[in-house]
């Protein structure tokens, strides 16, 4: 139900302003209520969020609805406010000292255009802790933490959110009669707005800089930050898009997962947890993963768990499977039965499993290297003659086919059905080839 514009969105009751006298929060929270009464907006679907500082008082001052939360993160707050509920008018207030502590935050809802306002309220220190500097504040300005000037330079957090695409960008004084118009427009853009809001810090940086209205226009000047609307752009905001997205994707069919069903069987009678342990390139994930897939066609259980360093493109690649007649309840493997060694990396990499395994277990290792550091019995991996020539780029799906066979695991028409089932077209037909080295 629509309502009547209410005189003003400030709760009187809370009235009189705590700022300290001269402050020019109040003159901001005035040009705030004057835009929401023009815009004739209902209390209730306007959000007004708020972070640590001086500006973090301002949120009991209004009749709407209020979040206030933890220093630097007010943007935050309020770009999941307007995911949760895109009706509503979202408005941060903060400080210099919030944009600095929660920068990440202001360049990244500037970048996905998040439709929210941010009112920057610019006095160029830390006013609710002494009046330390801030990512603000002017070069050679005095304050408690730049005793003999800042030589920082200052942030334009206007430019920077223009910079990194936020819709609708400006830059004001809390001086501007226009204020209240600047502030209907940033809200009504459809997508990320923000307004640099210079101001007097009475307490602190006036006084320590000799520093007023006038001076503030003439440090505008001097910094080369223009005022007035800086950007303003038709790019839709995140939550169009975002919405536009879902519209889409909803017509889609569902993605259907794959389905292993029981075409063997299998003798195996207990567990069997193998390590295969080679380097990047390899293909050695994709066999364990073979390995795992035809146990499941088998009607056995299964696990695959893989390791590699996060440079995905060398060092070791290591697989471990499991392989049950029974539920597999954990994917690790402490000890292998079986280990398969066909890169010196992986050999490296799994030594301290090796170490552990027993005269009753097995490794097999390609050519150069045997001699492993362990109690295990070791066997060499010995392909087909007719093989040879694929050693160097499908060992892995060829050490998959050895131990399919070695070791009795299940059906070798299983694996070559897994190959099929599971992998694409081009490599299904390279690895069938290789397979058939084995028949």
């Amino acid at each position: 139900m629509a309502i009547k514009a209410l005189d003003t969105y400030i709760a009187e009751e809370n009235l009189p302003y705590e700022f300290c006298p001269g402050c020019s929060h109040g003159k901001i929270l005035g040009a705030l209520s004057n835009s929401l009464k023009k815009q004739g907006l209902d209390p209730s679907e306007v959000v007004i969020v708020t972070d640590i500082g001086c500006v973090g008082l301002s949120d009991k001052y209004f009749v709407t609805h209020a979040f206030h939360g933890l220093h630097g993160r007010a943007i935050t707050y309020a770009s999941g406010i307007k995911m949760r509920n895109p009706e509503l008018n979202v408005i941060v207030l903060i400080g210099d000292g919030g944009c600095g502590i929660g920068g990440h935050h202001l360049l990244n809802a500037a970048r996905l255009n998040t439709d929210i306002s941010v009112l920057v309220f610019n006095n160029f220190n830390f006013g609710m802790t002494g009046g330390q500097h801030s990512v603000t504040t002017p070069l050679d300005s005095i304050t408690p933490t730049t005793s003999f000037g800042s030589t920082d330079a200052p942030m334009d957090i206007a430019g920077t959110a223009k910079v990194n695409g936020g819709g609708f960008i400006a830059r004001a004084t809390a001086f501007d009669k226009d204020l209240p118009n600047l502030i209907e427009k940033a809200m009504k853009h459809d997508g990320f707005s923000l307004i640099d809001i210079w101001e007097l810090c009475t307490a602190y940086y006036v006084v320590r800089n000799d520093f007023g209205r006038k001076e503030m226009m003439g440090y505008m000047d001097g910094m080369n930050m223009e005022s007035g609307i800086l950007q303003e752009t038709d790019r839709p905001s995140f939550q169009t898009s975002y919405k536009n997205i879902q519209e889409q994707a909803s017509q889609q069919k569902p993605m259907s997962g794959l389905v292993l069903d029981t075409q063997f069987s299998s003798d195996l009678g207990k567990p069997i947890r193998i390590v295969l342990a080679g380097s990047a390139g390899q293909k050695v994930v994709s066999a364990g993963n073979l390995l795992a897939s035809a146990a499941t066609l088998s009607g056995l259980w299964t696990s695959r768990r893989a390791d590699f360093p996060i440079t995905i493109q060398t060092g070791f690649s290591v697989a471990e499977i499991v392989i049950s007649p029974e539920p597999v309840l954990y994917s690790g493997i402490i000890k292998p039965d079986v280990a398969a060694l066909i890169a010196t990396e992986g050999k490296a990499k799994i030594a301290r499993l090796t170490k552990v395994m027993e005269a009753s277990d097995t490794i097999y290792f390609a050519d150069g290297l045997g001699d492993v550091d362990s109690p295990a019995n070791q066997l060499p991996l010995e392909f087909p003659e007719s093989a040879k020539k694929d050693v160097r780029k499908n060992i892995s799906a060829l050490t998959a086919g050895f131990l399919t066979k070695e070791l009795n695991l299940f059906p070798f028409e299983a694996l070559k059905e897994a190959v099929r089932q599971i992998q694409k077209p081009k490599i299904t037909e390279i690895n069938l080839d290789v397979l058939a080295h084995f028949e």
